[in-house]
């Protein structure tokens, strides 16, 4: 009895620490039959993609024999790195990392390449490391450029109904090399609009390390454009638009609106608006008439493509048709598998969102 009460303490206390240490999901015991351990990585379970991430990665990696380690750092950096540390202790063959601050894991590539485990950047680069073996995820340029063709379409910028139409500017998280992409993408679509007086933006805010919004925080982000719509528009002065590269940052920034008359007031129609991600909240927002559209990046086949490189790299084979010279990281150029993504409105919320079954009509309240 004593012997059995002492394996349940064990057991209680290394599950309440696997939990403590930002949870484990799918780590099962590696048996004869497994392939081997795979570790991955997600930056944060508080978020409805970063579940979805997961969960695709680790279904189809078992679907394929493999055990898998499935963690959640819950946006805390020290988290990260011990989860990292201890998934090279027990001997993964593979490491599957979507990063929070893709900088601060110098120590942890090298330890993992000095263990001859490859190592996959999933959807944000690894930086300043050379021991960076892949990059799995959307052409984050593109994507920028979807964000600013949701402006240029919604807007209707080749011919504008006035001059100047009043645009604020949002960005990503400093700290997440996506950003860059994503801001690049955009701004070499609506610089133009702006060098022609098309567009204006009142409050001069443009540089992306202005705009930019840490760890992509909702919360933080409405208080920025609270703090944009009781400073730069009053009067006659009204926002049109707003360039938002993920959809919570959206949907908070249409609440700020709100909250001073937009969209009840009239002559003051709800900013148009874009996103990324196509959560469930913001597809219900475009399907009432608020957010216009949003940047659908199917995790789905992201987690597909990487189970398949992953298991590529188990069986001995070496990865073709790669981009090997978009992604440096400041140390290599790493070599990429790049994916397409979709703007969506509410014109194509069936076709690409329901018909594909990234949501199902039940998640969408239908």
């Amino acid at each position: 009895m004593k012997k059995m009460i002492s394996v349940l303490v064990i057991s209680a206390v290394a599950a309440s620490l696997a939990f403590a240490n930002g949870g484990s999901e799918g780590a099962a015991q590696s048996g004869a039959s497994s392939k081997g351990l795979i570790g991955v990585v997600m930056p944060t379970r508080s978020e409805e993609r970063w579940n979805k991430d997961g969960n695709a990665v680790r279904e189809g990696l078992e679907k394929l024999g493999y055990t898998v380690s499935l963690q959640f750092s819950d946006d805390d950096i020290p988290t990260q790195l011990n989860q990292i540390d201890n998934m090279i202790t027990n001997g993964v063959k593979a490491l599957i990392i979507a990063s929070i601050d893709g900088s601060s894991l110098g120590t942890q590539l090298a330890n993992a390449r000095a263990a001859k485990i490859p190592v996959i950047s999933y959807d944000r680069l690894l930086m300043q490391s050379p021991n960076v073996d892949y990059y799995v995820s959307f052409d984050n340029y593109k994507v920028g450029r979807q964000m600013g063709q949701i402006l240029v379409n919604g807007l209707n910028l080749n011919s504008p109904a006035k001059r100047p139409i009043n645009v604020e500017l949002f960005a990503g998280s400093p700290d997440d090399n996506n950003s860059v992409g994503f801001y690049q993408g955009a701004m070499d679509v609506l610089k133009p609009y702006m060098d022609s007086g098309v567009l204006a933006v009142p409050s001069g805010q443009i540089e992306r390390t202005v705009i930019g919004t840490l760890r992509w925080d909702a919360a933080e982000a409405q208080k920025r454009m609270e703090n944009l719509l009781s400073r730069y528009y009053s009067g006659d002065v009204v926002l049109d638009g707003i360039l938002s590269p993920y959809d919570p940052i959206s949907l908070s920034c249409l609440e700020a609106c709100k909250a001073v008359g937009y969209g009840s007031t009239a002559g003051k129609p709800l900013p148009l608006v874009g996103g990324q991600d196509c959560i469930v909240a913001s597809v219900k927002s475009i399907m009432s008439g608020e957010q216009y559209a949003t940047v659908l990046k199917d995790t789905r086949s992201l987690g597909a493509a990487t189970v398949e490189l992953v298991d590529k790299l188990m069986n001995g084979q070496t990865p073709t048709g790669l981009d090997t010279t978009s992604y440096p990281n400041g140390a290599i150029t790493v070599p990429s598998l790049l994916l397409d993504s979709v703007i969506v409105t509410k014109d194509n919320v069936q076709k690409d969102v329901i018909n594909s079954g990234y949501h199902t009509r039940a998640e969408l309240g239908l």
